[in-house]
């Protein structure tokens, strides 16, 4: 089974000025990343724009990534839709691709009732690779709550949840009821600043965004984390939480794309509909860089 354990880092797609795949930053960007020491690495979800990529980018993307990482950490690619017939094709293609699991989000705009959700899942379970279901009802506009989270328990390849409910009662709950009917079954914190309480509560790591800037940092605080360390935890939780709070002060990704170039970092623009930073955010994320000592004042 893929360990979901210590920090994942969600890519970004490195762009060129004039909105194409920078390709050559990707493979530095992830070599950056092992390089760094993080657990695994997670592309073409929602921090990768990948609703805004099309299937040969795509498809590229993924063979560079295997390439790259097989064998060192496990590549967790993303390949969910608001439809099944297409979350099928993006799951099968990461198999066949080399992909160690894929992550799934929950049908978007659609909204599936609970059957609906149910077969859903049930049709991607049916590919020969693990399945990393992301809760992310902010995005999605669906919640998928403990109750129907059990029942998704139920197929064995199914290993684990990327929860980004932001609900800590419901995450609590899906933790609880795994320690009892799946203990394999890995919840691993959907935002960089819920690691600390979710990995409190016996969660296994993070899919970070900030890792995308600082790797190293991520790795060390989900580290002393899994060692029980919660005292260290807290302080490293309270440095790093202005960096959390303001990779999000506009729409992921466009802030941390926009750190990475700060940091000289290969990043690029974001693809529209997404536009760039406002002035105020900007000022606002360049502070918290410098007070970061990440860029330089």
């Amino acid at each position: 089974m893929v360990k979901l354990a210590g920090t994942f880092t969600a890519l970004i797609t490195p762009l060129k000025d004039d909105g194409t795949v920078d390709y050559d930053g990707w493979r530095q960007l992830i070599e950056f990343q092992l390089e760094q020491g993080v657990a695994g690495l997670v592309p073409l979800g929602t921090t990768g724009e990948t609703p805004t990529l099309d299937d040969d980018e795509e498809e590229r993307l993924i063979r560079i990534a295997v390439g790259t990482v097989k064998g060192k950490v496990p590549l967790v690619v993303g390949t969910g839709s608001n439809s099944t017939r297409s979350t099928l094709f993006y799951t099968r293609r990461a198999q066949s691709l080399g992909a160690d699991a894929v992550l799934i989000t929950t049908p978007y705009y659609n909204k599936p009732n609970d059957s609906g959700l149910l077969k859903h899942f049930e049709a991607a379970a049916a590919v020969d690779v693990p399945i990393v279901v992301y809760n992310i009802p902010g995005r999605t506009g669906r919640n998928i709550p403990a109750t129907l989270m059990k029942e998704l328990m139920q197929f064995p390849q199914i290993i684990g949840v990327k929860e980004a409910s932001g609900d800590i009662n419901q995450i609590g709950e899906v933790i609880d009821t795994a320690s009892k009917i799946r203990p394999d079954f890995q919840v691993i914190s959907g935002d960089d600043g819920l690691t600390l309480p979710v990995m409190a509560l016996g969660g296994t790591g993070v899919i970070s965004v900030v890792s995308n800037l600082i790797p190293q940092k991520m790795a060390a605080f989900t580290g002393v984390l899994a060692r029980g360390d919660y005292a260290e935890g807290r302080r490293l939780h309270f440095e790093l939480l202005p960096l959390f709070r303001a990779t999000f002060v506009e729409t992921n990704p466009v802030p941390i794309k926009a750190a990475m170039n700060m940091a000289g970092l290969p990043a690029g623009p974001v693809r529209p509909p997404l536009g760039p930073l406002s002035v105020a955010s900007e000022k606002l994320l360049r502070e918290t860089l410098v007070g970061l000592r990440v860029v330089a004042a």
